[in-house]
């Protein structure tokens, strides 16, 4: 019998009881999934960051850690882990990513908002320039980034990638390290940050490199929060360098009311819902890696704690 543990706010065990029994039971896998089992006797724990557990100590049995959230910020410096660390890949958060980050590239792209919002009621004809005149650069090429970059892509978008190692999607022009940043901000008429929140990443968008994007350039941020220096973005919209920005992400959320965001009118705030793990999807991702590991096959997702995803 395989143990498994559910380390997670009561409310998540009332959304996932389900689903993870049904997905080891479509696995063939015989398991005792429960929230109170013996530290010792524990072989894998389905974990959130923000659960009580926090000393993985007393597990001396565990096999790994398998994360219910795809950001392990909160989790990669614990020095009581010393397992294998799983992220999640839900393709149900990927599809919702790839929706919400289309819908609001083309928004940009085709410059809805002068439609949708015109209170001076004018006749404007410009028409906007064809997707294959327009780069838009995701920042961030991990299975997020990489699909998001397909879309774009298949909608006749040119597309640049960045990544802080090398990476390589087809049709992409991919660049990568602090020689290929300025080359990416400069092409970015569109910007998507999808990268993850480690020390290298905080504050990258920042006055300086603000400044290296090409003028009247859009932001896009569904990744972090901490990746953007909230006043230097400000003052970048401030004079017009940025032309708009839209924010599923913050420092602190819920966005505190008196946060400058909400009444900027170059800023649209959206409440981090541009992609949410399903329960459903999640759980088979887990379950997988609870076969691999009792195959003795190699886990998928494994975080590299060294560089914190």
């Amino acid at each position: 019998m395989i143990n498994v543990l559910f380390a997670a706010k009561p409310e998540r065990w009332v959304t996932y009881e389900s689903p993870l029994h049904n997905a080891l039971d479509a696995a063939g896998i015989t398991a005792h999934l429960s929230q109170d089992i013996p530290a010792q006797d524990v072989d894998y724990i389905v974990y959130a960051p923000n659960s009580d557990l926090q000393d993985f100590t007393p597990y001396t049995r565990a096999k790994a850690v398998l994360n219910l959230w795809a950001g392990v910020e909160k989790i990669t410096g614990n020095e009581t882990l010393k397992i294998p660390l799983a992220r999640m890949v839900d393709p149900g958060l990927t599809s919702g990513m790839v929706e919400w980050v289309t819908g609001h590239v083309m928004r940009y792209h085709l410059g809805m908002d002068a439609h949708i919002v015109n209170p001076a009621q004018k006749w404007i004809t410009k028409a906007p320039p064809l997707a294959r005149e327009r780069e838009v650069v995701i920042f961030g090429l991990g299975a997020l980034g990489t699909a998001c970059a397909q879309m774009l892509l298949g909608l006749g978008f040119r597309v640049t990638g960045w990544s802080r190692s090398p990476k390589d999607v087809a049709g992409v022009t991919c660049l990568h390290g602090n020689k290929g940043l300025d080359e990416a901000l400069s092409r970015a008429e569109i910007a998507v940050t999808l990268l993850p929140d480690t020390p290298a990443t905080t504050d990258l968008f920042n006055t300086e490199t603000l400044a290296k994007m090409p003028r009247g350039a859009f932001i896009i941020n569904p990744g972090r929060g901490p990746l953007i220096d909230d006043d230097a973005l400000i003052g970048a919209l401030d004079t017009g360098h940025i032309a708009h920005a839209t924010l599923d992400v913050f420092r602190i959320e819920p966005l505190p009311q008196d946060h400058p965001f909400w009444a900027h009118p170059q800023v649209t705030v959206t409440p981090h819902i541009a992609a949410e793990t399903r329960a459903i999807t999640a759980s088979e991702s887990i379950v997988e890696n609870i076969r691999r590991g009792e195959a003795g096959e190699a886990y998928i997702n494994l975080v590299d704690r060294s560089l914190g995803y």
